[in-house]
């Protein structure tokens, strides 16, 4: 069972991360470069007024049919006067209001800034960059050109789900090291480089192709210490078995079947008091992936209140969620974290296709997915972190400190 991709993958980049990326966007595609005409620009609308409703399998749950049209012809008014990067925010803004979290357009962005960011209790900090700009490192993030950062996160909002906190902040984060995203919304004009105000100063960045963008960071937070799709270590001498989970997915010549059984012999023979199952990076794939693991988990002992414990946080979406959720409602589980981006009951099991002229993907949902009836929003922790930027810089993780402390 899935609520991730039928015909395009979902394994994210390192750009962004997206929530879904298409992979078969990352090659070549010549014509993305050039501007379009008014007139090609609406064939693509026409397209998608044609072609969303046939393939969604509810596109109007939220948006009605008439204002949807609306907002298509609204959009060809302007078509003369938007340039690409325009044209894509005004399709940003219409999947916004359709309301629907899998429903979103990914154009074949290929440049970034050299730099990201997180949301922590103090505000928005510096968490990565490449070489040549280490010194941002764990400063503020306070504006774009001459936009301070709350004008910022008001022009994002218009083009970004707001319902769920959560959602909002990864997609920001998503996009503010983006230089078509940026000059799309008018906050820069230039798709070559940008003054970010990093703490007190400003920091003209160049635009940076994709490919050759290699992210550094000098923390060393357990989270983050592979990148497999799964892994486990002993941790707190040996008492708490760390499992991180971050991609529903199989990992090449590592079958998760061969995974689980090893797991369970560390289990077996080292009897940890406690298990801490970390969904935090995960963003979703193949929910049924993980089903050897739940099984396994059932009959242990380690399926009581105080034993198992549930990491979530911004970018736990999709068939983790879906995870999440079954651990939750059926396991003596205790959730920690953030609230996750992805809504509990969604629309999923996503497909695409292409715009004509633009050649602009339009993901979008097939099946509805109800997992917990009645549930409103996000899956909630039942027991908040609000991590701060200072236990960040000296690598603690607030949420193992607080399971640690458990008895």
């Amino acid at each position: 069972m899935s609520s991730g991709f039928n015909i395009f993958t979902h394994k994210p980049s390192a750009m962004q991360k997206p929530i879904f990326f298409f992979i078969v966007l990352l090659c070549s595609v010549s014509s993305y470069a050039q501007q379009f005409t008014a007139k090609q620009l609406i064939e693509d609308l026409d397209f998608l007024q044609t072609e969303l409703p046939k393939r969604h399998t509810n596109l109007f749950a939220k948006l009605p049919e008439e204002k949807f049209k609306q907002k298509i012809s609204e959009i060809k008014q302007k078509a003369a006067n938007l340039s690409l990067e325009n044209f894509e925010i005004e399709l940003y803004k219409l999947t916004k209001e359709i309301g629907d979290e899998h429903t979103r357009i990914e154009p074949p962005y290929k440049t970034i800034y050299p730099i990201g960011f997180d949301f922590f209790k103090e505000g928005l900090y510096v968490t990565k960059t490449d070489s040549a700009h280490a010194h941002l490192l764990y400063n503020e993030f306070k504006g774009i050109e001459n936009y301070p950062i709350k004008t910022v996160l008001e022009q994002f909002r218009t083009t970004i789900q707001t319902e769920n906190d959560s959602y909002f902040r990864i997609y920001f984060l998503r996009f503010v090291n983006n230089p078509d995203f940026l000059k799309g919304l008018n906050i820069t004009s230039s798709l070559t480089n940008a003054n970010f105000t990093i703490g007190s100063k400003s920091e003209n960045l160049p635009a940076t192709a994709l490919k050759s963008y290699k992210p550094i960071s000098d923390h060393t937070l357990l989270r983050t210490k592979k990148q497999d799709k799964y892994w486990y270590e002993l941790i707190d001498n040996g008492q708490t078995l760390y499992f991180n989970y971050q991609d529903c997915a199989e990992q090449k010549d590592y079958p998760f079947e061969q995974f689980n059984g090893e797991l369970f012999n560390i289990i077996a023979a080292q009897k940890p008091k406690k298990i801490i199952v970390d969904l935090r990076n995960n963003s979703g794939g193949n929910s049924g992936i993980l089903q050897p693991f739940l099984d396994k988990l059932k009959d242990s002992y380690l399926n009581k209140k105080g034993s198992l414990f549930v990491l979530i946080g911004k970018e736990t979406f999709s068939s983790a969620l879906m995870n999440a959720v079954n651990l939750k409602r059926n396991f003596n589980s205790i959730l920690v974290g953030e609230s996750t981006s992805g809504n509990v009951n969604h629309y999923g099991e996503t497909r695409g296709f292409y715009l004509p002229n633009t050649r602009i993907v339009i993901g979008y949902s097939t099946r509805y997915w109800e997992t917990w009836k009645g549930h409103k929003g996000p899956l909630n922790p039942d027991v908040k972190i609000v991590y701060s930027v200072k236990a960040f810089m000296q690598h603690q993780d607030e949420a193992l400190e607080y399971i640690h402390k458990q008895k």
